[in-house]
């Protein structure tokens, strides 16, 4: 509790301090007129508390129609800070720099300061519209193709070209409804799949407040199954119940198990492990037990939602691992900030000499907003050799 106590602390003075941050660029420096800036004062106020409000109220159901205009002032408020600080160099080479003159002290200039301080605010402001409204578009619209030809040297002649398609992170949620999942299963029985894999954080919410929007699963269409493993938020979502939801839809959820997949005449084993948050929730992995008394002579491909999971993997012999979780950085430059926790942020990797492939996702959390990674469903050709 005195760690959660300390987060939030510090949480809370970081979010304020940001809030002062931007009243001082966009609404002090840029508004000399007392109720001009009042005004200002007050909106940066009450933006500053729809932040706390949005990440509390939303998730508990308690304040949902705050998702929207909360989560998209999160977005646009990040990149607003980001712009401000790149700009803080060119601000203050601006101020301090001075014609030539006869050798005198120039005095203050207020209608430069004032002129300079608006420039910044207008292109801070409009490269964060553009880029928000672009993320925007980006993270609602379709999902974009991944294909990727994947060689397991293990993997029989029969079954060269087996199409495993790949989906994680769809978040159904406040903001994606059933619509969303729909385009997403119409998205993937365009691929023709042998085997198809959702690797983790399906959902943000309970069976009873989802539970409808997720029936399109139902309708996917793959010739050897539909197949699940669990993520950080379906623990925190009830997993129990959605995994008793995604059986009455025809998906199976592998749970620190594995099940043999015969196509065209080969074999290759299908393994699934818990997500690490399970361990909260006494349904943490189990890799012993997910690949005792394996065939050692026989592929397998590992369906795990973190991809800092193969680090546990590697001793298993596994062939291919196949995660989400990172969401490519969903708004760049958090990309960057995610290799701090995982070793794999988009496409494919190596961990330990596990072949690793992480997709971005098709669905996003948080801010309505995609930037530098687009959503995913990705199509992997295996090939033998």
């Amino acid at each position: 509790m005195l760690i959660v106590a300390l987060v939030a602390v510090v949480a809370t003075a970081l979010l304020g301090l940001s809030h002062v941050y931007l009243w001082r660029r966009l609404v002090r420096d840029t508004s000399p007129d007392p109720r001009l800036r009042k005004v200002g004062t007050v909106l940066v106020v009450a933006l500053g508390l729809l932040v706390p409000a949005t990440l509390v109220g939303v998730p508990t159901g308690i304040a949902e129609p705050l998702a929207w205009p909360g989560y998209l002032w999160i977005g646009l408020l990040f990149y607003l800070l980001l712009f401000l600080v790149l700009l803080e160099v060119p601000r203050l080479v601006l101020l301090r720099w001075r014609a030539p003159s006869d050798g005198a002290e120039p005095a203050e200039d207020p209608g430069r300061r004032l002129l300079i301080a608006r420039g910044v605010a207008l292109v801070a402001g409009v490269a964060a519209t553009g880029t928000v409204a672009h993320g925007v578009r980006t993270a609602l619209g379709p999902p974009v193709l991944d294909r990727q030809q994947l060689l397991l040297p293990r993997l029989p002649r029969s079954m060269d070209g087996t199409r495993l398609v790949v989906v994680s992170d769809i978040h159904l949620g406040p903001l994606l409804g059933e619509g969303h999942v729909a385009r997403i299963v119409d998205r993937i029985n365009d691929l023709d799949a042998d085997v198809v894999a959702i690797v983790g954080d399906l959902v943000d919410g309970s069976v009873a407040e989802r539970g409808p929007g997720a029936a399109p699963l139902a309708g996917i269409r793959s010739r050897h199954g539909t197949f699940f493993v669990t993520g950080n938020h379906d623990y925190y979502s009830g997993h129990e119940e959605w995994i008793e939801r995604l059986d009455e839809l025809g998906v199976r959820t592998l749970r620190n198990e594995r099940t043999e997949l015969r196509i065209r005449g080969g074999a290759l084993d299908l393994a699934g492990v818990n997500d690490l948050t399970g361990r909260d929730y006494d349904d943490g992995p189990d890799f012993e037990k997910t690949f005792a008394d394996r065939d050692p002579d026989r592929p397998v491909v590992l369906m795990a939602h973190q991809p800092v999971q193969a680090r546990s993997a590697a001793r298993y012999g596994v062939d291919l691992q196949v995660s989400g979780h990172t969401h490519g950085g969903q708004m760049a430059p958090f990309g960057r900030l995610a290799r701090l926790e995982q070793p794999v942020v988009s496409g494919l990797g190596d961990v330990d000499g596990v072949p690793v492939y992480v997709t971005n996702g098709a669905g996003f959390w948080g801010p309505p907003v995609r930037v530098g990674a687009p959503p995913q469903v990705t199509l992997l050709q295996l090939r033998s050799p």
